[in-house]
């Protein structure tokens, strides 16, 4: 695989802009591990990997397991998960795939009776952050699978 184009070259006020609101995800209350766990399972839906990598990497960095990241793929059949973590990752599945599901009744409830309304803001934000830089790496192939660690030495 080839990168195509750069985006941090081509618009670098735009990765600018996203940076801003990456560190605002970052700040804005929710916890790191489920702020992690929320941007691998979007980046595995969506099948972006180098994402899927920084992600991983990032949740072991905030003390996340093995065994809970082996079994992101199949959060519903794993009992590692919290309630709280259950209703994000279930938000994230229905939001990252919104034109398919609608993001239906009984999803929102699920959330709503894990977040207040502000943090299902802050929730939907990150999940609306991380589509956008998998839809980034993906179609601009910019950051190949494999180069993370390269990457992140610039």
């Amino acid at each position: 695989m080839h990168p195509r184009i750069e985006p941090a070259a081509a618009m670098p006020e735009v990765m600018q802009a996203m940076g801003g609101l990456e560190a605002y995800i970052r700040s804005c209350g929710l916890e790191p591990r489920l702020i992690a766990l929320v941007k691998i399972r979007a980046s595995q839906i969506n099948g972006c990997a180098f994402c899927i990598a920084m992600h991983t990497r990032e949740a072991r960095a905030h003390g996340e397991t093995e065994d809970r990241l082996y079994l992101l793929d199949a959060w519903e059949e794993a009992p590692l998960y919290s309630d709280r973590e259950r209703a994000a990752l279930a938000w994230t599945e229905a939001v990252t795939l919104v034109a398919q599901t609608h993001v239906p009744d009984n999803v929102y409830k699920e959330a709503r009776q894990q977040f207040d309304e502000t943090e299902l803001v802050r929730l939907t934000v990150l999940i609306g952050a991380i589509n956008a830089w998998n839809r980034l790496s993906i179609s601009f192939r910019a950051i190949p699978a494999g180069t993370y660690e390269t990457m992140a030495a610039r």
